[in-house]
């Protein structure tokens, strides 16, 4: 069977999540972080995309990035992965793959979900234990937010929401997550609280409002339809056919 085509983004952002074949570890020591992130930044030069965040653990990478031309996020990510496993299998005398199958793309909208995502990046060190703060950790995106930096494209993200409630939100450790096929496992109390600020807490009326409501629910707030179904009470069949 062949490879499923990657799903494009309309807006040029994507969330790229790539990891270790078997959990290897893609860096070693400090030195592997740093030529990873110089590569990161000539390739940034050439191909003139966005980097609005990313993370770089021992084991997998996050990347929060905007192509400058559709279809660039394919020779961006062929670049960067075989310049940096070349570079890793050389120095460690090893052959063979070393990135899990293909990297994951996600296409990010500019909405709620671009923020929680950043988030989430960046708060990578803190869930695996490494660190209990977001600027204790050495190979994110993060510091280039507090203290500045040539890498990062910071500049969207703070005039959208102001150094101090970009600062506020990134203290809040959040319970969602966002995993490498791009769905979001919300919390039952998130998952309420966007029906009810789709519906202003009132019960649809008829069958076209709850109709809408639930294309609604699948469309913009790109809810599931087993989140819908166990949160409403909906029939799955009923939610699929909406």
């Amino acid at each position: 069977m062949g490879r499923q085509a990657r799903k494009m983004s309309t807006t040029g952002y994507y969330h790229v999540v790539f990891r270790g074949i078997n959990r290897q570890h893609l860096f070693e020591e400090e030195s592997d972080f740093l030529y990873f992130i110089e590569s990161l930044k000539q390739l940034k030069t050439e191909m003139l995309f966005e980097l609005h965040a990313y993370c770089l653990m021992s084991n997998h990478v996050h990347l929060l990035m905007r192509e400058k031309q559709i279809g660039d996020i394919s020779v961006i990510m062929k670049r960067l992965l075989t310049k940096y496993v070349m570079y890793f299998n050389r120095k460690y005398e090893r052959s063979g793959a070393l990135i899990a199958s293909r990297y994951k793309s996600v296409p990010v909208e500019i909405d709620e979900y671009f923020v929680p995502l950043m988030c989430y990046i960046h708060q990578n060190p803190i869930r695996a234990g490494i660190v209990k703060k977001p600027e204790e950790y050495r190979f994110s995106s993060y510091n280039d937010y507090v203290q500045g930096g040539n890498l990062t494209d910071t500049s969207f993200s703070l005039k959208m929401l102001g150094r101090d409630e970009w600062l506020r939100l990134h203290q809040i450790i959040r319970n969602d997550d966002f995993d490498v096929s791009g769905k979001k496992n919300l919390s039952e109390e998130e998952i309420r609280r966007r029906i009810l600020q789709c519906t202003e807490g009132r019960e649809p009326h008829d069958k076209p409002e709850r109709d809408a409501l639930i294309r609604r629910l699948k469309e913009k707030e790109c809810l599931s339809i087993r989140q819908i179904e166990r949160a409403t009470g909906i029939s799955p069949g009923v939610v699929a056919k909406c």
